[in-house]
């Protein structure tokens, strides 16, 4: 699991618990220990630096050269006029997709677009090889009006554990990196999420009107209470980011797709943040997910968000 908020008995939200193993000390500039897995796959042999590497050059390649240059008929609809694809989002995608795997032989890829184009992709987040899950432009909407807050997320994955992670906002000029037991920096710089001042009104990004049901509008309104501030989302990624930082406290998500949520989930726990579904259950990657769900600063917020969209639903 990657983080998780249990409770005595499934979807009895009243009693949750925070079972976050603490991370290890790693004093700032000191050498990182390997990626491990405890589902037993060693990846020793792959260079760590190199997958930064990648995901930098194909943003260099492929996003950053089209950003503000989009023309019409680079820019798709999938599912409605919300749902954006671009021609910078395919062509990441491949590039990441023949660069990951070539870092690593034998795994697999499970990238937005291809899964959208064909969703047996999905599978292989069940199967044995390693997964790359891979979300080429997290925020396509606001690429598309060329609104700086847009990054590449990539996290890989074995058995259902995120081991690493990177989120690479190249407008911004950052790089966030996580390794499952080894922390999480951006730009080199250790990140703590920290935890929000007592009483302070609680800043929680939610799933945005256009993409959420009235039903879903229904639950997450359970939030409109004295003390909380909701606010739609941005790119998932750099929300779950800005949690990393301590400069946001929470999010409430009401969908569940793997390449938007993998790379930040992992993000937050190793800066010592917490997440949980409504069912007080860990988040899967697989999906199959009680939803809404919360990623936090600390296990006290997620407590006190899971609690108002338990109440809710």
């Amino acid at each position: 699991m990657i983080e998780a908020l249990h409770t005595r008995n499934q979807g009895d939200t009243t009693d949750l618990t925070d079972v976050v193993t603490p991370l290890p000390a790693t004093a700032p500039g000191s050498p990182r220990p390997a990626a491990s897995d405890p589902t037993g796959l060693d990846l020793s042999g792959l260079d760590l630096a190199a997958v930064e590497a990648a995901v930098r050059q194909a943003a260099a390649d492929e996003i950053t050269p089209r950003f503000r240059q989009l023309a019409a008929e680079d820019i798709v609809q999938k599912n409605g006029p919300h749902d954006l694809v671009t021609i910078a989002d395919r062509r990441a995608e491949e590039h990441l997709t023949a660069a990951l795997t070539a870092l690593l032989p034998g795994s697999r890829v499970v990238g937005e677009e291809a899964v959208h184009a064909d969703p047996t992709v999905l599978d292989a987040l069940h199967g044995d090889a390693p997964v790359w899950i891979v979300d080429p432009v997290d925020g396509t909407r606001q690429f598309v009006h060329g609104d700086p807050g847009f990054a590449t997320l990539v996290a890989l994955a074995h058995h259902g554990e995120v081991l690493a992670s990177w989120t690479y906002a190249p407008a911004l000029d950052q790089m966030a990196v996580a390794r499952r037991g080894a922390g999480a920096r951006l730009n080199g710089e250790r990140l703590h999420a920290g935890h929000p001042a007592p009483g302070a009104t609680l800043e929680v990004a939610t799933s945005h009107p256009d993409f959420t049901t009235d039903d879903q509008k229904r639950v997450l309104a359970g939030l409109n209470v004295p003390g909380i501030a909701p606010r739609p989302c941005g790119s998932a990624g750099l929300e779950y980011l800005h949690i990393a930082l301590g400069r946001l406290d929470a999010t409430a998500f009401s969908w569940q797709n793997s390449w938007d949520h993998a790379a930040g989930l992992l993000l937050v726990h190793e800066a010592g943040g917490a997440s949980g579904t409504v069912a007080g259950q860990p988040f899967r990657i697989e999906g199959g997910n009680a939803l809404p769900f919360t990623a936090a600063r600390d296990a006290e917020t997620a407590r006190r968000i899971l609690g108002l969209l338990a109440a809710a639903n």
